[in-house]
């Protein structure tokens, strides 16, 4: 394996530009994790949850780097307070009785063109699943005013949530749903150095 390193938390490791081996902890005013489902079959109803916090392990040896993540999904925001609302109860997320999602990684592997797979457990509403994350580092930098620095990356995945018991449908008169299955994962991070 060969590494070269430079100041701004960036190494490359066998060409590919990785992020500074050690500890980082998701910054929540800098990431975004938000997801998209389609709405009576015409259009896509974006959303995201304000509340997150995680740890990013980056190792000397990528592959050997993990994620854990935590969600309170009673932050989720699609910008309508109905929906959000019913996005709260039993018969989405149930926010009583699963206040939290958590995704952990249990594999990581090298992509096409510099991109990341991240394979890991997704659980949410009781139920703990596999999700695959496209994953690419978008840098690290050690901000002018100084501390230990940041790194970003941004993913994507995709899930059934009828997989999770998210199960919640109303038929339309044409034939369709009101609400999709499949539910598309937009997430840019950024985490600071501990």
């Amino acid at each position: 394996m060969s590494i070269t390193e430079s100041p701004s938390l960036v190494r490359v490791v066998d060409g590919n530009e990785v992020p500074v081996e050690g500890t980082y902890s998701l910054d929540p005013s800098h990431t975004h994790v938000g997801f998209a489902v389609r709405h009576l079959m015409v259009s896509k109803v974006h959303g995201r949850f304000a509340g997150v916090s995680g740890t990013v392990h980056i190792a000397d040896d990528p592959i050997d780097s993990s994620v854990e993540v935590e969600i309170d999904t009673a932050t989720v925001d699609t910008r309508d307070d109905g929906r959000d609302t019913h996005l709260r109860s039993p018969d989405f997320f149930d926010v009583e009785n699963y206040p939290k999602m958590t995704y952990r990684s249990t594999k990581v592997t090298k992509g096409k063109r510099g991109q990341w797979l991240v394979d890991g457990d997704l659980t949410l509403h009781g139920v703990t699943r596999p999700v695959e994350l496209d994953v690419s580092f978008e840098g690290g930098e050690v901000p002018p005013w100084g501390g230990a620095g940041q790194i970003g990356f941004s993913a994507s995945g995709k899930l059934n949530r009828e997989e999770f018991g998210l199960s919640w449908n109303a038929a339309l008169e044409t034939g369709g749903v009101v609400v999709g299955k499949d539910i598309t994962l937009e997430i840019e991070a950024e985490a600071v150095r501990s």
